[in-house]
Parts: C-alpha cells; sequence; structure tokens
C-alpha cells in the first residue's frame, strides 16, 4: 500500500497538473497563435510547462526543507531522504527556471533557434540588461546555489538559512507576475509573492510526506502531519487571502467572471474550497483515527485525493500566468507624475478627513497583525487552561501595539507618505518608537516560551528555535544595549543618507524591508530599557536612562538637522510629484524635521517614566529580600556590623 502511495501521490499531482495546464490554456487562450510575429507553437507550450515545472520544483524544494526544519528528527534517516528530495527538487527548480528565461526570450523576440553569434549576443543582453531576462537569470542561480546546500548541510541552523534562500529565490517571480495594469502595482507584487511562498510550503509538505511514508511509521507519521496539518493551515489562509487580492486587483467587479480569466479563477476557487474541506477532515477526524487504530488505507487515499486538487490548482494557476486579464495591463498613454514614480494617482488634499478616509491596503502586514493578535491570545488561553496568570494588560498592551501598526501600514499614513516627507517622519516615529513600547511590554517571547510546548523528539518547534536565537551570539551582540542603542541613532543617518532611502521609496521589497528594520531597531533599543524577555545582558536602570537621553540627544539633533537645512532630500521623488497642494518639499521636509524632534519626546518620556517605575520597583524588591534575609538570620549581618564597630573603637580607644 505505502509503494503505491508513493507512487500515486505524485503521478496524481504531475498528471492532473499537466491535464489541467493544457485545459487552462485552451479556456484561456494562452497558447494560442499570436498575430503579429508568433514564435512557434514549441515556444507558445514550452513557456508555461516550463513554468509548471518551476512552480511544482519549487513546491518540492520548500517542503522538503521546512519538514527538515520543524518535523522530522535530524537522526532519523527520514532527515536524509528529506534533504535528498529537497536537493533534486532544487536541481529541476534551477533546470526549469533557466528553460523558462530562454523560452521567454524566444517569446519576447519571435526569434528561431539558432547558434550563431548573433541569437548568443542577443540572449546574453536579455539575460543581463532586461528585467524579465535578470528576474530569471536570477533565479536560475539561486536555485543553483540551494542545489549545492541541500547536499552539502546537515546542520538545523544552517538549513534554516537555505530555507531563506529558497524562499528568496520566488521573489524574482513574484516581481514579474501580472502587474494589474498601472494601479495597484505594490499590492499584487506582494499578493503574487504570498501566494507563491505559502502554496509552494503546502503543497510540498504533503508531496514530501507522501514521498517519505516507507520511513515513517504510525507515530511518527501522525506526529509529522500534525505538525504539518497547523502549517498547512495557515497557508490555506494565506493562499485564499492572496488569491482574492490577486482576483480582485485583475478582475474588478462580477461581470468580468464570465471572462476566460474569470472561468479560471472560479475553477481555482473551486479547487481550494476543496482542499479546504479535505483539510478540515483531516484535522477533525482522520488524524484522530490514524492515532487510534494505526490504519493508514483511507487516510492516505485522501492523501492523493489532496493531491490531484492540488495538481488542478498548479495546472490552471500557471494557465493563468498566460491568460489576458480582464482589467488591461497596458499603461495608460497619459500619466501624471504621481502615477510615474509611485505607480498611483495623487491623492486628494491632507486633511483630517481625508487621512482618516484614505486607505491603501498592505496585504503582509494585514496578515502579520492578525495571526500575530490570534497566535498570542492563543498563547493566553492555552496558559488560563492550565491554571497559569498572565497579566491582562500585557494582551491588552499587545493588541493595541499591533493595531497600531496595521493602522500606519494599511492607513492614512501608507498613503501619504509617499508624497509628504513629514508623513513618512511620522510613520517612522511610530514605527520605531511609540509601536515597540507597546510590543515590548507585552513581553510575547516570554509567552511563547511558556506556552508552547517543548519538544522531546530531538526536533525544531518554534519554542526551540527561538531559544536557539535569543542564545545565540548574534543575538547577545545586537541585543546588548549599548549595540541596540548605537544601531537606533545610527540607522537615522545610514538610512536617509545613503541610497538605502532611494531604495525603499521606489521599490516595494525596499519599502516592506524599510518597515522591517524600524521595528526590528526600534524592538531592540526599547528591550534594552524596559524589556521583560530574557536577554544575556542587562543594564543597570542609571545607565538606561543615560543611554536613553544619550540617544534622544542624537535623535533630536538629526530633527533640528532638517529642520534648519536647506537641501531636500530625495528631489527627485518628493519634489517631483506634481503635488499642488500642502506645503512646498522644503517646508514640509522642515515639518518631518520638527516631527522627528518633538513628537519623538513623547515615547521618550513614557520610557524615561517606565524605567523610573522599574527602578524604584527593583528597589523595592531589593529592600523586602534584605529584610526578609535579616528576619531569617535574626538581623546577624547588622550584628556582624555593630560588633565590627565597636571593635575599631576599642583600638581606637587604647591608642
Amino acid at each position: 500500500m505505502l509503494r503505491v502511495v508513493r507512487i500515486a501521490g505524485p503521478a496524481t499531482l504531475v498528471v492532473v497538473a499537466f491535464v489541467a495546464l493544457l485545459t487552462g490554456l485552451a479556456i484561456g487562450g494562452g497558447a494560442a497563435p499570436q498575430l503579429l510575429e508568433d514564435p512557434g507553437e514549441v515556444v507558445r507550450y514550452g513557456l508555461p510547462i516550463a513554468k509548471l515545472l518551476v512552480n511544482l520544483s519549487a513546491a518540492g524544494m520548500i517542503g522538503a526543507i521546512g519538514l527538515a526544519l520543524f518535523a522530522i528528527p535530524p537522526a532519523s534517516p527520514s532527515f536524509t531522504r528529506s534533504l535528498d528530495v529537497a536537493a533534486a527538487s532544487a536541481a529541476l527548480f534551477t533546470i526549469a527556471s533557466a528553460l523558462t528565461g530562454f523560452f521567454s526570450y524566444l517569446s519576447v523576440t519571435a526569434r528561431a533557434l539558432s547558434f550563431d553569434d548573433s541569437f548568443s549576443q542577443g540572449l546574453g543582453q536579455f539575460l543581463t540588461q532586461i528585467e524579465l531576462g535578470q528576474a530569471w537569470l536570477a533565479t536560475t542561480l539561486i536555485g543553483a546555489v540551494v542545489t549545492v546546500l541541500c547536499f552539502a548541510v546537515r546542520n538545523l541552523t544552517a538549513l534554516l538559512f537555505v530555507g531563506v534562500l529558497a524562499v528568496v529565490a520566488l521573489v524574482p517571480m513574484a516581481q514579474q507576475g501580472h502587474a494589474a495594469g498601472t494601479d495597484g502595482h505594490d499590492a499584487a507584487v506582494a499578493a503574487l509573492g504570498l501566494h507563491l511562498v505559502f502554496a509552494a510550503a503546502w503543497l510540498g509538505g504533503l508531496l514530501v510526506i507522501a514521498l517519505l511514508s516507507r520511513g515513517l511509521d504510525t507515530p511518527r507519521l501522525v506526529t509529522v502531519v500534525s505538525r504539518y496539518s497547523s502549517v498547512a493551515l495557515v497557508c490555506f489562509i494565506v493562499v485564499a487571502a492572496s488569491g482574492y487580492v490577486s482576483a480582485e486587483l485583475r478582475i474588478g467587479s462580477l461581470d468580468r467572471l464570465l471572462t476566460p480569466y474569470g472561468l479560471i479563477v472560479l475553477v481555482k476557487v473551486g479547487a481550494l474550497v476543496a482542499l479546504g474541506l479535505i483539510g478540515a477532515v483531516h484535522r477533525r477526524f482522520v488524524i484522530r483515527k490514524l492515532a487510534g487504530t494505526g490504519r493508514r488505507h483511507h487516510f492516505w487515499w485522501l492523501v492523493v485525493a489532496e493531491l490531484g486538487f492540488m495538481g488542478i490548482a498548479t495546472g490552471f494557476g500557471a494557465a493563468l500566468a498566460r491568460t489576458a486579464t480582464p482589467i488591461p495591463e497596458t499603461v495608460p498613454p497619459e500619466q501624471t507624475a504621481a502615477q510615474i514614480l509611485t505607480g498611483e494617482p495623487l491623492p486628494p488634499e491632507l486633511t483630517a478627513s481625508t487621512f482618516l478616509a484614505q486607505w491603501n491596503f498592505d496585504l503582509i502586514w494585514i496578515l502579520v497583525c492578525a495571526f500575530g493578535i490570534v497566535f498570542y491570545l492563543a498563547g493566553v488561553i492555552r496558559l488560563h487552561r492550565r491554571g497559569d496568570r498572565w497579566p491582562w494588560y500585557r494582551s491588552v498592551l499587545w493588541v493595541a501595539g499591533l493595531l497600531m501598526l496595521f493602522y500606519v501600514t494599511n492607513g492614512g499614513l501608507n498613503v501619504y507618505e509617499k508624497y509628504l516627507f513629514s508623513m513618512h517622519m511620522f510613520g517612522h516615529m511610530t514605527l520605531s518608537m511609540a509601536i515597540p513600547v507597546l510590543l515590548v511590554s507585552a513581553g510575547p517571547v516570554t509567552l511563547a516560551l511558556r506556552a508552547i510546548k517543548k519538544r522531546d523528539d530531538g526536533t525544531r518547534g518554534f519554542r526551540e528555535w527561538i531559544l536557539i536565537g535569543v542564545h545565540s551570539k548574534f543575538a547577545t551582540v545586537v541585543a546588548n544595549p549599548i549595540v541596540a542603542g548605537v544601531l537606533f541613532a545610527a540607522s537615522l543617518v545610514a538610512f536617509y543618507y545613503t541610497p538605502l532611502f532611494r531604495w525603499a521609496m521606489e521599490n516595494h521589497i525596499g519599502h516592506e524591508w524599510m518597515i522591517v528594520h524600524f521595528l526590528i531597531v526600534g524592538y531592540l533599543f526599547v528591550q534594552a530599557l524596559i524589556g521583560i524577555d530574557p536577554v544575556p545582558y542587562k543594564l543597570p536602570y542609571p545607565f538606561r536612562l543615560l543611554l536613553l537621553l544619550a540617544t534622544m540627544a542624537f535623535h533630536a539633533f538629526f530633527g533640528l538637522a532638517l529642520m534648519e537645512g536647506d537641501g531636500l532630500l530625495l528631489s527627485d521623488w518628493y519634489g517631483a510629484t506634481g503635488r499642488d497642494w500642502g506645503p512646498s518639499a522644503i517646508d514640509d521636509q522642515r515639518a518631518g524635521g520638527g516631527i522627528a524632534w518633538s513628537i519623538g519626546e513623547i515615547p521618550t518620556f513614557a520610557l524615561a517614566l517606565i524605567v523610573a517605575v522599574q527602578w524604584s520597583r527593583s528597589d523595592k524588591k531589593e529592600t523586602k529580600r534584605l529584610d526578609r534575609k535579616a528576619d531569617r538570620t535574626n538581623e546577624a549581618e547588622l550584628g556582624e556590623y555593630n560588633a565590627m564597630l565597636e571593635e575599631l573603637a576599642r583600638r581606637e580607644g587604647r591608642s
């Protein structure tokens, strides 16, 4: 039975995926001959087939590495087999990516294959100078590196970085998908990136479990599948949300669902619903029955059916990438300066009402905030069910911090920070100073270490990975209060006076990096001052106040420099948006300096107050501890001290 499953599961996935791809191409016309400069039938079918192989191999690569990192003991034979699957998948991913790049060149140029110098020179220019070619070249090179590392790396910590690199290999693909026209490009890239990564983890995990079935006895199988099921639930939510955003951007209205693109989307939705139902059956009935009876027959056939529906979704997804969207993706002939720079139309003049009414949703941070609140509250509920206490105000602080993060990354600040430096600086202050005060005070690491169950089978769950991260040498360095203060202060100069600022404004990935950077640097600094989570070293309270004052003095100096400066930062951006309302760009920049200098004082005062309160409580605790010790020893230390004074007095009298 297990041998049949190892063959039937992957075979069903591949066969169904190819059939779905051909059906989707027929429905959407993705392989239809082009009226002008047709590249030929081989290219028209070869390109989507190569992309399908890229998607399937990426799933095997990421799924195998993920299972090795979180579910399979490193000392077991299944761990080695999992990495072998990852290496083979990465090798196929590399070859398929190279073929996709090659077919993309033939499709774009409509050139016939030849072996002369002009063809090779044209291909070289495509791969090194054209954005599409550069993306597939980068994907191919990253896949080759991951292939080598999967053969060479067996250390779990090093394998984590290999997994991160495997995920990074999908980033160029996300940037080359349907752009959803001029408006909504950033949202389209974020949705497609999330869709690719989480769909790969979901599909790849199940595929690798089927391939490793021979080496998994029933107890181990139940454990691995239970862990995978939790990850699959998260993947299902992310894939559904990202798929909805992508469909909304490219379809726009319900009447367009009857177009070829809309019909393919409906098929994918049906496959996703079926997968959700199968996952619910797995979690509620099948895994429990497998653990109780040990019979695998129904479980494995359900796995084969699930892989079949995944094949439908994967095949139609590859066909969807070659299908024309109902909303045209052509650039409008006339664009405003704001659209050229930001990809979005200029928002209305900034007022209190427009600031509250304008929204620019970022799916990544919507999901981060939502999952952060759910997982934190789930941990608190688990503690209460176990009979442990957790202060209620910490939960309030955590929810408030994430709700503030949600608004900063999705609300009016995210709309106007592209056009007003003052709004950008206000968001910076909030991300690096206000939000970390709330999140650090909630003690998320302490809660995770108490709520997440400890593993005893040699695998590393989230609790084990958190402990390794907290006690790592890197964490010891960056969590050092002096280093955290230097990073917090120096990042102002390093960001605003280097090309990083331009990258964050022009590139969506740079924008996401900017948010993460501000949050992490601010979190480390606040943690060094008032944190309750475990850290390698904590400063005495007087030195914490000195560190706070020194860092904020540098912060104020930076704000004053902006207020008094005459040079415009990123002048070809903030000075070229075509904004015909509000202050001039230089006056707005000076207002941003005032925000950096003045508004930053509010979190500074709050931090100083919290440090003072903690200092006072620490002194009271120390006093109570000494009093209890004196009661236990009948004030032995005081008696010894008085005896020492009497002896000194006698010696002085004799002299």
